[in-house]
């Protein structure tokens, strides 16, 4: 289902909309639809992380090791 609607675009906005909708070979109506699901699509949240959260900024103890196994850390 669709609803029909009408706005006012300023000149120099419609220019630009019908050149961009020429140039990419589409018409105006599925740029003008394509922008605003663009513009309205839910913000995904980035949940990988870059690094370690806390960066050692001193010599490496046993809360940051290199060599040993976390398993023998935590389990043993």
């Amino acid at each position: 289902m669709s609803v029909r609607t009408t706005i006012d675009i300023p000149d120099e906005l419609y220019a630009t909309l019908r050149l961009r909708a020429a140039r990419e070979k589409v018409s105006i109506r599925t740029l003008v639809i394509l922008s605003i699901e663009e513009k309205f699509k839910p913000k995904r949240r980035d949940t990988r992380m870059a690094g370690p959260p806390v960066q050692c900024k001193s010599k490496m103890g046993p809360l940051c090791p290199t060599t040993e196994n976390p398993y023998d850390l935590i389990f043993g």
